[in-house]
């Protein structure tokens, strides 16, 4: 799709939302959408408090969107001092830059007028010998009846959902989804737009409290459902705890430098545009930090490079110890560093360079060589993008080296 047709969507009284997979930059909103959420960036619509996803990373839905999996969404829309949750269905897209981009179809309804679901005459009774019964008690994942009108109750509960929980059945029975939610009782919208969606989406992901106390992550496959002639959500639970971990290990192995334990350059870049997207008025008036060890490549023909690892190490320590606590250092690659300073005008994290320069110069240990490090720094102008920033930084540290290292200079 050509970026010039997007306009096209103009036409569509429902709000489209056009998504970058990899940057997670919204491409184009629609007229819809803008009337709807004005010009809300992503990170408020994907993570405030009514809204629920699947996958944190949206290019992890490229393969089931590929597959032409049913996968939904709920955002949360700030209009006119209040916030509902909106129901948006995705699609992908290839745009004419070759960009993998996805496609956020929302519900068409009123911010105001949400439809509830439509009570039930007949209340809910357990049929103990029908077919649904045994149907629903042998099943070995845990699964929740649901009564949306009725705040969410838990009408009925299947044996391994009363294991999984810790609760007798009748004491299931007793209690409403928000009870069971760490969202509270902001899961009751969530639940009733649930309810108005169709069935076969790929489930959501929540976390729900046991008896005991005890969180675990879960993701929720909720559908409609009629059981003699009552109307209600079924919930199959699917415990995704292990996997969470385990995810969150190796993110946090891919953000972090294995040597000296501080994350790393890709860390540095998702944290800054995390904070472009999610909290724009953070990301002005701040400075950057480029240290660089000074002859390493002596250090480390001279002494071995187990001697220079730990002197990387020893490095990374005393920057992590000089800075402030608002300030994060990088190991950006090799013997240089990256320090971001927060709030900091160019005078301050000249004082902060200074510093750290002379902490290390002051390092003393009998196993390890001298060192001392070349410093840029810059300040962020407005408008200016990280490639001219960054290039002011190196140009800085540049002309440190080149004036005869141990030294600071402004970029």
């Amino acid at each position: 799709m050509l970026l010039t047709h997007l306009e096209t969507l103009n036409i569509l009284s429902t709000p489209v939302w056009v998504v970058s997979a990899h940057s997670q930059h919204i491409l184009f909103a629609n007229t819809a959408a803008r009337n709807l959420a004005g010009n809300s960036l992503l990170g408020p619509l994907r993570n405030g408090q009514f809204s629920v996803h699947s996958q944190l990373s949206l290019e992890s839905y490229l393969p089931n969107l590929a597959k032409g999996d049913q996968i939904v969404e709920i955002w949360t829309i700030h209009k006119e001092g209040r916030a509902f949750p909106l129901s948006c269905r995705l699609s992908s897209v290839q745009l004419d830059t070759n960009e993998a981009a996805i496609v956020f179809e929302g519900a068409h309804t009123s911010a105001a007028n949400v439809p509830m679901p439509t009570p039930s005459a007949t209340p809910y009774r357990r049929d103990e010998s029908g077919f649904y019964e045994r149907l629903f008690q042998t099943n070995t994942a845990p699964m929740l009846l649901i009564d949306p009108v009725n705040n969410g109750l838990i009408v009925d509960a299947n044996q391994a959902a009363t294991r999984f929980y810790g609760y007798t059945r009748d004491e299931m029975c007793t209690k409403h989804t928000w009870e069971i939610n760490a969202m509270g009782m902001d899961v009751l919208p969530v639940m009733h737009e649930i309810a108005r969606l169709p069935g076969g989406h790929k489930p959501l992901t929540f976390v729900h409290k046991l008896a005991d106390g005890n969180l675990r992550h879960v993701q929720t496959y909720a559908g409609p459902v009629e059981v003699n002639g009552v109307r209600l959500m079924l919930c199959i639970i699917h415990d995704i705890t292990e996997q969470k971990r385990l995810e969150q290990e190796l993110e946090h192995a891919a953000l972090r430098d294995p040597l000296t334990g501080l994350g790393n350059r890709r860390q540095f870049m998702q944290l800054v545009e995390n904070a472009r997207t999610q909290n724009p008025q953070r990301t002005h008036n701040f400075s950057l930090m480029l240290v660089d060890a000074d002859h390493f490549k002596a250090i480390n023909d001279e002494h071995g490079h187990n001697t220079g690892d730990d002197a990387l190490v020893m490095l990374a320590r005393t920057l992590e110890t000089g800075i402030r606590e608002s300030d994060t250092v990088f190991r950006w690659g090799g013997e240089e560093f990256l320090i971001l300073l927060p709030l900091t005008p160019l005078e301050g994290a000249m004082h902060v360079a200074e510093d750290l320069r002379e902490a290390v110069e002051q390092l003393s240990r009998p196993e390890l060589p001298a060192l001392t490090v070349s410093v840029g720094v810059a300040q962020y102008e407005a408008g200016e993008d990280f490639t001219s920033l960054f290039k002011r930084v190196d140009d800085a540290l540049y002309r440190a080296k080149t004036s005869g290292r141990n030294q600071v200079q402004a970029g």
